[in-house]
């Protein structure tokens, strides 16, 4: 289930359980961003709705570059339009307060703002065409100017139209107003993995290459953690998971025993070199 944006700026309260040497702040600012990147995306999806209820010819006119915001006052506004021959064509513009009050206006948003935002979505998209067109699965994109003037944009894989779950890459690029790649901190498995919903069951999320959590593995147990009954990101040397503690959510890290591990290295190494003596 979907809970209302409005509660959701309570519900991470950032009470994590840190181990030692794990490194919380790190944690903390991508779980912050997580808790952002969900709010964002119940924002597009409230608009989004009330989109599909207008003119089809009108809607006819839309690329893939629309995009929410905040204004000074903290009111989410979405914009939905096309970036063209470095101009952004500005079609639809959604004032969003909750699910039931998504008004449409005919306020025009700032050129400069409108294009900059086209152009980081347009070249953020084109560094990751390679994948993108390799694949059928479907993404979502978040964009957000940070206090440096560049746009930070976030894609990640959407909750699939089958009701799968999907993680495995995560496309996250910092692009200056001059269209330039400021800096890249994308990640690739090299396979997209999922779940399917629709079973509340716990599952573990394979990141055992990566020292830290990822930004893409926290925003996905923090977006699905109503649709399991627990999801576990295994790192290198951690487990992080949210848990429901009466009601609010928190997150758990918790260092991994290194004897532990070690055994159980040795032990899937034991059971591959009997399989292979099979085959042989």
């Amino acid at each position: 289930m979907r809970k209302s944006f409005v509660l959701l700026f309570t519900l991470l309260g950032l009470n994590s359980i840190q181990a030692q040497n794990f490194d919380i702040k790190d944690f903390n600012e991508k779980a912050e961003t997580a808790e952002w990147l969900l709010n964002y995306d119940l924002v597009a999806w409230y608009s989004t709705d009330t989109l599909m209820t207008k003119d089809k010819e009108r809607i006819s006119k839309l690329g893939r570059e629309w995009f929410c915001f905040q204004d000074s006052t903290n009111t989410w506004h979405s914009v939905y339009g096309k970036y063209e021959n470095g101009k952004y064509d500005q079609v639809f513009h959604f004032i969003v307060k909750s699910q039931s009050e998504v008004t449409e206006t005919n306020e025009q948003i700032d050129t400069t703002f409108l294009n900059k935002h086209g152009q980081a979505l347009s070249r953020a998209y084109a560094e990751m065409k390679p994948i993108n067109d390799s694949t059928s699965i479907r993404f979502n994109h978040y964009i957000k100017e940070n206090d440096s003037g560049n746009l930070d944009v976030y894609i990640f894989p959407a909750f699939q139209p089958n009701g799968t779950a999907v993680y495995g890459g995560e496309f996250v690029y910092e692009i200056s107003p001059e269209n330039k790649i400021m800096n890249d901190n994308s990640y690739y498995q090299g396979q997209f993995l999922g779940f399917k919903t629709g079973e509340p069951r716990e599952i573990w999320l394979n990141y055992r290459e990566k020292e830290k959590p990822t930004l893409g593995s926290v925003f996905f147990a923090w977006y699905y953690k109503d649709y399991f009954t627990k999801i576990n990101i295994d790192n290198k040397t951690s487990f992080s998971t949210p848990f429901n503690d009466g009601g609010n959510y928190t997150w758990l890290n918790v260092i991994k025993d290194p004897k532990a591990e070690a055994k159980k290295k040795k032990q899937k190494e034991r059971e591959e070199r009997k399989k292979n003596k099979k085959r042989n």
